[in-house]
């Protein structure tokens, strides 16, 4: 075997990933765009904050896609397929509850985000016509979140690539036609979403009951009830959940915090700064790519007490992305300036993204160490520290993040975060001789 074969079997995996992942930012690019487009500094605001609190409310459950991926590659690895079914049937059982409780409790999720808002009256209330409508597909998309991690586990990452490519290209679609063909503006946006959410989900469950041959699911359900429920295995699943869970909150409250001080500057910086996050994000999930192949491989090599394997994958995923995340870095500074006049047409939104472009760059140029951790401890589900790498992460961004605002405003919001990044990174590896000594 050539020593660049287990490269390409990581680029092979990873490439469907990122291809599903980049048309996620791409969606956020063509909603930006389209508002951008059609609408004022207010509007892009408005975008920029309701997808905010929908990565709270959806992301904050998203161990049920980082959960379920760990524990299905392990089941894997041990060849466990009886595990396998009971953790896919576990995922979306528990995905279910939650996505029905968010329905009943939207009025109190939405008026608590509206109030922690700092952002202007008319924003807030463009915010909330948007909640409103999208709030209807959440038990569609923690089910997918479940569906989703599946497939990751089980190495499936074309069927993933076909999921994704629907979800996307269904919600950008839609959205052009409700916003640009029947003028409805933000709750264009939101209904587009919501329509595509469901169609995802009956896509994604007929690739995997395909796969797994789940032929007659409910005859399946009842005869694996007991260990489905399994006191040892709910007990696990839930400490892994309620870890990553509050790791996923923290994550996310960085973002919001930065996302908040930017409009405390005014609604056009939030629109720039709102600009210079889907270059991110775009970036984000490219690198998530390999990290989730890392989720994958880990968990696999742990389930088959393959120590080797274990350390070789995280050497060449980690190089790999290392190079994707300089090359990304470097093409967001030398390229963000042209790309940004496509997304808007408020000059000064357009002035103050390209000013702060080369901030966007160097933040990805730094974030592939944090993304590749992630993904070895969710494969070798290892929740505590991940929690604990969090919470101390998004510590040093408020800690930091206040004292260089005070001094440079946006100037230094952007320093902070990328002093965030780093500090994810270095605080999750400080765990790394520790994990490998006590699962192998």
């Amino acid at each position: 075997m050539s020593r660049f074969d287990n490269y390409k079997t990581i680029i092979r995996l990873a490439i469907p990933i990122i291809l599903a992942n980049a048309s996620a930012p791409l969606l956020g690019l063509v909603d930006t765009t389209t508002i951008g487009q059609t609408g004022t500094a207010a509007d892009l605001g408005a975008i920029a904050l309701a997808t905010l609190v929908f990565s709270f409310v959806y992301w904050t459950f998203g161990f049920l896609r980082m959960g379920t991926t760990g524990f299905i590659a392990q089941a894997n690895g041990r060849e466990d397929r009886e595990e396998v079914i009971s953790v896919v049937y576990r995922s979306v059982l528990l995905g279910l509850i939650i996505g029905v409780l968010l329905i009943l409790f939207q009025y109190f999720i939405g008026n608590l985000a509206i109030w922690l808002m700092s952002a202007s009256q008319e924003v807030k209330a463009l915010v909330k016509e948007y909640f409103y409508i999208r709030i209807w597909g959440a038990p569609a998309t923690l089910i997918t979140y479940a569906l989703l991690g599946s497939l990751i586990g089980m190495g499936w990452t074309r069927q993933l690539l076909w999921v994704q490519l629907l979800l996307n290209g269904a919600n950008i679609l839609l959205n052009i036609v409700f916003v640009i063909g029947f003028k409805m503006g933000i709750k264009g946006i939101a209904l587009g979403t919501l329509l595509a959410e469901w169609m995802a989900l009956f896509y994604a469950w007929y690739l995997l009951s395909k796969h797994l041959k789940l032929t007659q699911p409910l005859q399946q359900l009842r005869n694996l009830w007991h260990r489905i429920i399994d006191r040892v295995q709910m007990t696990a699943i839930f400490k892994v959940n309620s870890d990553i869970m509050i790791r996923t909150f923290a994550l996310l409250s960085g973002f919001a915090w930065f996302a908040d001080q930017g409009a405390k500057f005014g609604d056009t910086t939030l629109a720039a700064n709102h600009v210079l996050l889907q270059f991110v994000s775009m970036s984000a999930f490219f690198l998530d790519g390999f990290a989730h192949v890392s989720e994958m491989l880990s968990g696999k090599s742990i389930g088959a007490k393959d120590k080797v394997g274990f350390l070789k994958q995280i050497k060449e995923s980690t190089l790999l992305a290392g190079f994707t995340a300089a090359f990304l870095g470097l093409a967001i500074i030398f390229l963000a300036p042209h790309m940004i006049s496509i997304i808007t047409k408020e000059s000064q939104v357009q002035q103050i993204a390209q000013d702060y472009a080369v901030f966007a760059g160097i933040y990805i140029l730094f974030s592939f160490v944090a993304f590749q951790l992630d993904g070895i401890f969710i494969g070798a589900t290892r929740s505590k520290e991940m929690r604990n790498a969090s919470i101390i992460s998004l510590l040093v961004l408020i800690g930091i993040g206040l004292i260089l605002t005070s001094l440079w405003d946006n100037t230094g919001l952007w320093l902070a975060f990328i002093i965030y990044i780093i500090a994810r990174g270095t605080s999750l590896g400080l765990y790394m001789p520790k994990l490998i000594r006590e699962i192998f």
